[in-house]
């Protein structure tokens, strides 16, 4: 008798499992809120945030147990520490579906608590964000960066294409210039709109070191400063 999920070629051999017991039979809500935080740990943690491995290595199936297949999205926020500065503290919020409007800022800028230790904020949307919303963002004491959430459902530093990236460090960067004798607008350039630049959360004058190393293209290494 066949088991469910497998079958028998004409030759006697047993087929693998039948591609339905690959299916995700969860809620696609549910599936997209685990990959974007994931990623956001992921990001938090190369950034030199102090994020617990067992938050990032956390299952799918311990996800949903968790929070369940209907998300409570406010639920999902929390707060990090810079593992070299604690000074440094970050929030990030997911916000509901739909338009991000300036009632949703003012509400959110009433519920943070602490603000003062705050040094930074990731706010995650789903939709539009209104000019009013944007303007109303501008007003926060801290640094305050918003990502659509489809943007982060895969981590694009894991890109099996993608070059590997480094930030240098202020003295790394010095040592970069005097070496070559060259001043930094002579670094080939790196907007702060480019989604690796928004991935590392850099701001303008930091350089990043880029390797390349593929089986068309020898290894070689180029050094792009953020504009």
């Amino acid at each position: 008798m066949e088991r469910e999920g497998e079958g028998v070629e004409g030759n006697g051999e047993e087929l693998g499992r039948c591609l339905s017991s690959y299916v995700d039979e969860g809620s696609p809500d549910s599936h997209r809120y685990y990959l974007s935080r994931r990623t956001v740990l992921e990001m938090l943690k190369d950034r030199g945030y102090s994020i617990p491995t067992s938050e990032i290595d956390l299952s799918l199936s311990d996800f949903r147990a968790i929070h369940g297949q209907s998300l409570d999205v406010e639920k999902l926020r929390f707060s990090a520490t810079h593992a070299s500065d604690a000074s440094k503290r970050i929030l990030v919020v997911f916000c509901w579906p739909g338009i991000v409007k300036v009632n949703v800022i003012r509400s959110l800028a009433a519920l943070i608590v602490n603000k003062d230790t705050l040094t930074g904020m990731i706010l995650i949307v789903q939709s539009h964000v209104t000019s009013q919303a944007l303007k109303a963002i501008d007003l926060f004491t801290f640094k305050v960066e918003v990502f659509q959430i489809t943007d982060l459902i895969v981590n694009i530093t894991k890109h099996v294409l993608k070059p590997k990236h480094q930030v240098l460090t202020d003295r790394q960067k010095q040592n970069l210039l005097k070496k070559y004798n060259i001043e930094e607008k002579q670094l080939p350039r790196m907007l702060q709109k480019d989604a690796i630049a928004r991935y590392y959360g850099l701001e303008r004058g930091q350089v990043v070191k880029v390797t390349y190393d593929g089986d068309i293209t020898q290894m070689h290494v180029t050094y792009r400063c953020v504009w």
